[in-house]
């Protein structure tokens, strides 16, 4: 599954089927191993297809197996699900079994009256939970942010995967005290209201020590919710 964020919101990609099981139906995109491929190469080869993205240059993990042997009506299929997240990304080209392909709010997939086809729910949910999770303890956040960016702009990628807003004036002195999670560019962004906001690119830690954690006491902030899902 592919989530990136637009419009300051979380949206995942996903397809209408153009075949049969599930005809019509929403799910995420994704197709079977090639002979020859391993694992990762099929998923960068389904992320270049769906969208024309060479998924070496986002954030691209393994997410999970997923074998209940009822979970597809054709057969016993085992899927492997991957994570990729970037930032801003393009609208998405449809794959060769795809109808259709359209970013879509996670609130919508989760929350809304869009039923996924197999068990993509499912899928979806573990993918977001794994998202939120990647964002306390990895700088994975800042893959969403096209450089250079502000903390203002970084702030919003949190308060749309995590789904409640946050202090401004906290946030700023947790990442910026961060060691390794900031490089300030010395360049300045001048809105055409506000004060003109400092600009910093990605700095070379991966890990967040310590962690920017969701249920912390010294880090949150307003408990303004979204419905971006649970």
């Amino acid at each position: 599954m592919i989530f990136t964020v637009r419009q300051d919101q979380l949206q995942v990609l996903l397809i209408d089927r153009g075949n049969e099981p599930y005809l019509g139906c929403a799910a995420l995109p994704g197709g079977f191993v090639r002979d020859g491929e391993t694992l990762d190469e099929a998923a960068l080869r389904e992320l270049r297809e769906e969208t024309a993205l060479d998924g070496r240059t986002l954030h691209l993990e393994q997410l999970h197996a997923y074998s209940d042997p009822e979970r597809d009506p054709r057969g016993r299929i085992i899927t492997v699900a991957y994570l990729a997240l970037g930032p801003n990304l393009p609208p998405p080209v449809a794959g060769t079994d795809a109808a259709a392909a359209h970013w879509t709010p996670v609130s919508s997939a989760i929350d809304g009256d869009m039923p996924l086809a197999f068990d993509h729910a499912t899928i979806l949910k573990d993918g977001l939970e794994r998202a939120r999770s990647q964002l306390e303890h990895t700088t994975v956040a800042a893959a969403f942010c096209p450089e250079p960016f502000t903390v203002g702009e970084l702030r919003r990628i949190y308060e749309a995967v995590w789904g409640f807003k946050l202090d401004a004036s906290n946030f700023r002195r947790k990442v910026t005290g961060t060691e390794g999670f900031l490089i300030p560019t010395g360049e300045r962004r001048f809105p055409e209201v506000g004060r003109p906001a400092a600009l910093y690119c990605r700095g070379p830690a991966s890990l967040l020590v310590p962690p920017l954690l969701r249920s912390s006491e010294v880090f949150p902030l307003s408990h303004e919710r979204f419905s971006i899902g649970t």
